[in-house]
């Protein structure tokens, strides 16, 4: 499974939870704070010029690098900058004063530590060295508990990403996402899907 799989499985589970459930790094947002944020960031790009209220200039550039290697573009959608997630994310943070210190003090750790790394910001790194940096922390079971901080940060930054683009019209466009649609018949999930994730078989098949 890669890891563009992986975030639809997250934004799956982050939609089937309970409002007011939603957690990452002690911070706390809802399906409807989602959706208010996203109507915002849709109002500001479309009237142009895009000017962040919470993040400084090279906090915004190292977020939309960021966010654009955890959902890039694909052959079905467009990347996380492409459907507005940086700006989501300026609203979500803006208002929410939990999670400011989480975002700023991570972005300046990401930055530090590319630093001592490769010599200069992570934005400003080649695309190489960005992707050894995140798959360094991107994967809790696998990192150096000396990058505690910097996995707790991705966490974080990983799961507003997917709330905001999956909540734009392009992500749910990208899951196939029909909304609040009368089904006449329910069939079950698609055999080949079944397949595809090791289940011998549906569980509502053996009630």
């Amino acid at each position: 499974m890669n890891r563009r799989e992986s975030l639809k499985l997250l934004a799956l589970a982050l939609g089937a939870t309970a409002p007011g459930a939603l957690t990452a790094a002690g911070c706390r947002w809802t399906a409807s704070d989602a959706e208010r944020a996203a109507r915002q960031a849709e109002s500001a790009r479309a009237e142009g010029d895009f000017s962040p209220s919470f993040f400084t200039d090279e906090e915004y550039e190292t977020a939309r690098v960021l966010a654009d290697l955890i959902i890039p573009a694909d052959e079905r959608s467009g990347s996380a900058t492409e459907a507005g997630v940086p700006e989501f994310m300026d609203f979500m943070v803006l208002d929410r004063v939990a999670m400011q210190q989480p975002m700023r003090e991570g972005l300046a750790w990401l930055n530090a530590w590319s630093r001592e790394r490769f010599g200069d910001s992570f934005a400003a790194c080649a695309q190489a060295q960005r992707m050894e940096l995140v798959e360094a922390i991107a994967w809790p079971e696998d990192a150096d508990p000396a990058l505690a901080e910097g996995v707790a940060f991705f966490n974080f930054f990983r799961d507003l990403t997917a709330s905001g683009f999956w909540t734009t019209e392009a992500g749910m466009a990208d899951l196939g996402y029909m909304g609040n649609v009368f089904v006449h018949e329910w069939t079950g999930a698609p055999k080949s899907e079944i397949e595809r994730l090791g289940l011998s078989e549906a569980p509502w098949e053996t009630l």
